[in-house]
């Protein structure tokens, strides 16, 4: 794998969110990637029925899966998770995989948001209330097989971490290493890095497209632009490289 050289001085590295970790929470090895299409083709064959949650893991998905994998993203000094996904293939049926979750949800205290699904014959878009914050799911049809998207958020953890937006707007959290050297031009106004390890700097915007252009002593280094929606969360890359911003609420 190739590397570009970047052009600017080690010392004025870009930490873009550095109470960000973000983890990827590893499957056992049976259960992680992807089975191979003939036998994706076989598995509602091999397990008859109706689906059912698996009891071992946080995110709840049937254990008839061909494919799935989780993602953890936590805040410094903050023990809860900020936010966690789930992608999964399903060898079912779009309507059984979308009455499961209807079904065993509200079991585990997830009740569905009224008038806001948008369900059709192979796609869904729904939002549900979760004890830890909402929840997002998307379910289509591809290969024979469902597919879910979810995504919950924690509200508690976000707020403890300060990366809740003010209501209906999106917040931005980006930082720079060295003091007083960059700043951050976006949305017709410039923005003053105060810079330091550990010291994000946080920005509300409406929901919308943004362009961003990163300057450092008075010279752009990164131009780039960011599409967000209310009540969400963005790390904001800033550095020289094809790093993309990252949803973190």
């Amino acid at each position: 794998m190739v590397k570009r050289a970047s052009n600017i001085p080690t010392g004025w590295r870009l930490v873009v969110c550095g109470l960000l970790l973000l983890a990827s929470c590893p499957l056992p090895a049976h259960a992680e990637g992807a089975v191979p299409h003939m036998a994706r083709l076989y598995l509602a064959r091999l397990w008859p029925g109706p689906l059912k949650l698996d009891p071992d893991v946080d995110l709840p998905v049937p254990t008839r899966i061909s494919h799935r994998h989780f993602t953890t993203q936590y805040a410094d000094g903050v023990k809860a998770p900020i936010r966690r996904t789930l992608s999964a293939s399903i060898p079912a049926e779009f309507s059984d995989v979308l009455a499961f979750y209807r079904a065993e949800l509200p079991k585990l205290g997830w009740q569905e948001v009224a008038g806001g699904p948008m369900v059709a014959a192979e796609h869904a878009e729904l939002s549900f209330t979760s004890p830890q914050g909402p929840v997002s799911m998307k379910l289509d049809r591809s290969k024979d097989e469902t597919t879910v998207e979810l995504v919950q958020r924690n509200t508690e953890a976000a707020a403890k971490a300060n990366f809740l937006p003010i209501a209906g707007q999106a917040r931005l959290i980006f930082g720079y290493l060295v003091p007083d050297v960059a700043s951050l031009a976006i949305n017709d106004q410039i923005v003053k890095i105060e810079g330091g390890l550990n010291h994000p700097q946080m920005l509300d915007l409406p929901p919308g497209t943004y362009s961003y252009q990163l300057l450092v002593s008075g010279h752009p280094v990164r131009t780039d632009s960011i599409t967000v929606a209310a009540d969400e969360a963005w790390a904001l890359r800033l550095s020289d490289d094809e790093s993309k911003s990252d949803r973190v609420y």
